[in-house]
């Protein structure tokens, strides 16, 4: 009886807790959209917004459009951005910096909307990240994009999302919006996959290896609950980083992955594994740490670690797309 009386708390605990986290992202976004410089046109980047990649009419199948307006007749790399937030908050209008930011670099970005849990859990939000890759990969040049040169990037939810999309690319998977990506047969260049949650079952391994305050571990356990509410039993495709650990062999040659996380980053522990697992494959995979730094900090852009974290990733795309 005790135990039933705190499960009504503990909702109520968790999802005043959700709430507050959306709330902070968002007056973030919009309190960082009044800065000055936020427009991109002062950066010379136009913005066309809401495009539809899957004919439903909803919000949830639409991606905007970032790129330089001066540019050569050669199409530019592609970036598809794939937005954080727990698989349930968030959007791409919350994430308009990370588009003006590859953007001001030199790629076309596409940063994309998909739809969340717990309204509609996995596998929606993987099915939409697939269409929007093969949306893509056929209207990039529409853009000025060039699809051969592709790259995934997204940080925390994103980032599985598009280890996922990696892994469709590569691998001859049964579900039909797997398998179309295959079909396509384009492998992205590159992989970011910033400060990723890459495996979402069996969120109680965090606090298993460390101790974590309750607010925290509410918040991992509220992204598997809502996430895998009424999942399929294959996880493959919400778990790739267990699909990577595991000796099956990919079809064709994963691309090079570049990741970074904060060493007080309550999932840090995922990212080291991602790296040992792609090591043990190896497909080249570079990684990041930094020192005393919490989730997602890249987004504070203006503190000198976010800043350290994206000039390692623009480098890496140098050396590994551009050319």
């Amino acid at each position: 009886m005790q135990r039933m009386a705190h499960r009504p708390l503990k909702a109520l605990r968790m999802r005043a807790g959700a709430i507050l986290v959306d709330n902070a992202f968002r007056g973030l976004s919009r309190l960082g959209q009044l800065h000055p410089r936020a427009d991109p046109a002062l950066h010379g980047i136009s913005v066309v917004r809401d495009v539809p990649y899957r004919a439903t009419g909803r919000k949830d199948h639409t991606l905007d459009v970032y790129a330089p307006e001066a540019r050569g007749p050669a199409p530019l790399p592609v970036v598809l951005y794939v937005h954080g937030g727990g698989f349930r908050i968030l959007s791409k209008d919350t994430h308009w910096l990370m588009g003006l930011a590859f953007a001001r670099r030199g790629y076309v970005v596409f940063n994309i909307n998909y739809r969340l849990a717990p309204t509609d859990p996995f596998p929606a939000a993987v099915e939409d990240v697939c269409a929007a890759y093969l949306w893509v990969v056929e209207n990039a040049e529409r853009y000025g994009g060039d699809a051969d040169r592709l790259v995934l990037a997204g940080e925390s939810a994103g980032a599985n999302l598009v280890t996922t999309l990696a892994l469709c690319a590569t691998m001859r998977r049964p579900e039909p919006y797997a398998r179309r990506v295959f079909d396509e047969n384009v492998v992205p260049r590159a992989v970011l996959p910033a400060c990723g949650m890459l495996q979402v079952s069996d969120p109680g391994r965090f606090a298993r290896r460390k101790r974590l305050p309750t607010f925290v571990a509410d918040r991992i356990e509220e992204v598997s609950h809502s996430y895998l509410r009424d999942a399929p039993e294959d996880l493959d495709l919400a778990d790739p980083l267990v699909v990577l650990e595991r000796d099956e062999p990919t079809d064709r040659p994963l691309p090079p992955f570049y990741t970074f996380v904060g060493t007080r980053d309550p999932i840090l522990d995922d990212t080291r594994r991602l790296h040992a697992a792609l090591t043990r494959r190896g497909v080249a995979c570079e990684v990041r740490y930094f020192p005393g730094e919490v989730h997602a900090f890249h987004a504070l852009m203006w503190r000198p670690a976010a800043v350290e974290s994206w000039n390692g990733s623009f480098e890496f795309l140098e050396r590994t797309v551009k050319p």
